[in-house]
């Protein structure tokens, strides 16, 4: 079983839900990356995405666009992304590591050896936001030959067709983008997300985590009552900018540790 699969058992043998923040690799620091994915761990975090800085994060936010530019200007690649997983994994073989980023830096890399570097790095799972289902049979067989998880978004204009496709393509959890928008987005319809949870699990037979515009505790505890897992990023990226980057894992895993008290007080009703 892998360590995605078997921490989605693991929190539903106990009645928890999943708490996914993200992280863009490279901010604010090169250095920080490790500590950082540490502290979101302690802060407790079930599973962690990292981001692949890119030129152009066309589905992310200002904040995210930010972390990606100065990741980049500190000389950050996906070859070194994968270094700092590899650096994690040397203390901490249990959290789940997902990468999460765009297809130009793995086709440049190679995707065969792209999917050989990110397996003995200790990479657990990959979410590429501009590949859609319909184009990426490939690249999702070449990550489950090695043991990969293809995560996939749906987002609330997909179709039924689309979940059908992403149950045939993915495996590990769905990654439902809860708004119209890029990440960051205000204006997250909590009744809608409630209307298109049990459609999604019944078609894609796996978990199901919700992300964008979740920005504290409270809503945080409220999506935790419809979905499997909890996703945050944009917030986090704030908390890490907004201060001096010394102390952003301390900062990081204190705010996340309040969302973990509020998520786990909804799912333990």
């Amino acid at each position: 079983m892998s360590r995605i699969a078997a921490t989605f058992a693991r929190l539903s043998r106990e009645g928890r839900k999943a708490l996914i923040p993200f992280i863009t690799a490279g901010d604010p620091a090169p250095e920080l990356t490790v500590p950082l994915m540490q502290a979101l761990v302690a802060g407790g975090a079930d599973i962690i995405e990292l981001g692949v800085p890119f030129s152009d994060p066309m589905a992310d936010g200002p904040t995210i666009q930010r972390a990606s530019e100065r990741a980049l200007a500190q000389g950050m690649s996906l070859r070194k992304v994968l270094a700092q997983v590899a650096r994690f994994r040397q203390n901490d073989e249990q959290t789940p590591v997902v990468l999460m980023g765009y297809a130009n830096p793995i086709e440049a890399y190679g995707i065969a050896a792209f999917a050989r570097d990110a397996v003995a790095a200790g990479v657990d799972g990959v979410l590429v936001v501009d590949y859609p289902p319909e184009e990426c049979a490939e690249f999702a067989a070449a990550l489950k030959l090695v043991g990969l998880d293809p995560i996939f978004l749906l987002a609330p204009t997909s179709t039924e067709a689309r979940y059908r496709q992403v149950a045939v393509l993915g495996s590990g959890y769905i990654y439902y983008v809860s708004l119209k928008g890029v990440t960051g987005a205000g204006h997250l319809d909590l009744e809608e997300v409630a209307r298109k949870i049990p459609l999604i699990r019944e078609q894609v037979g796996m978990p199901v985590g919700v992300g964008f515009g979740i920005r504290d505790a409270a809503t945080a505890a409220r999506i935790a009552g419809m979905a499997d897992a909890v996703v945050i990023g944009s917030r986090i990226i704030e908390e890490i900018e907004n201060g001096e980057p010394a102390s952003a894992p301390a900062r990081v895993g204190n705010w996340l540790a309040a969302v973990r008290v509020a998520i786990d007080g909804e799912a333990r009703p």
